[in-house]
């Protein structure tokens, strides 16, 4: 089994976090996207949408998706749950890692993908009018977040869940999108300060 990955693209984060909170240890294998690994025939094979991370399986299985991908080791190792506990608690923290991944961390990386001159081979066309537009979709949803973690520790409620991984690499992702977060937001800051420290955020 073994993971394929740009350790330096923010999905491939957001499963090493993941599986750094679970404690569990597995092969990377690392392409680069930037000399266009993802495009090879090869790779397509295993995804063919050639978007990384896959996870491989021992029988040649591959599974692509970050999240879907979570949901496979979720299953394998239930504790520490991260993507909620009982109906309730799965639904809600589906709820909110949704809206993570669509409103924030998506918007955050078409204003990458679209405005930085590094992406300007890997996103054809790139849209400049387009990136521009999804910046204050990012800060509208920074607001909302404030407000709602100033009811709770964590984005989807008492405990840290993928909903906080999520979160967590879209703020770090808005600095090379050049982003700047809001100011006076004291809440998003405490749990920003909070889910960070975690050895798990520098897997």
């Amino acid at each position: 089994m073994k993971i394929i990955e740009d350790a330096r693209a923010p999905n491939p984060r957001r499963l090493r976090i993941f599986l750094a909170e679970k404690g569990i240890k597995i092969e990377y294998e690392q392409l680069d996207i930037t000399e266009f690994d993802h495009k090879k025939p090869e790779f397509a094979e295993l995804n063919p949408l050639r978007r990384v991370p896959v996870l491989v399986l021992d029988d040649g299985t591959a599974i692509s998706e970050s999240v879907a991908i979570c949901r496979y080791f979720e299953e394998l190792q239930p504790e520490p749950a991260l993507m909620g506990v009982g109906p309730e608690g799965r639904a809600r923290t589906e709820m909110w890692q949704r809206r993570m991944e669509l409103n924030l961390l998506y918007p955050v990386a078409q204003t990458f993908r679209h405005l930085h001159p590094a992406m300007k081979e890997l996103e054809q066309p790139q849209v400049a009018a387009w990136g521009e537009a999804n910046r204050p979709r990012v800060l509208n949803m920074l607001t909302l977040l404030d407000d709602e973690l100033s009811h709770r520790p964590f984005v989807a409620g008492e405990e840290f869940t993928i909903a906080d991984i999520t979160a967590m690499v879209a703020v770090d992702f808005m600095k090379p999108a050049k982003i700047e977060r809001p100011g006076n937001s004291p809440s998003l800051d405490r749990w920003y300060a909070s889910v960070s420290s975690r050895p798990s955020a520098t897997a």
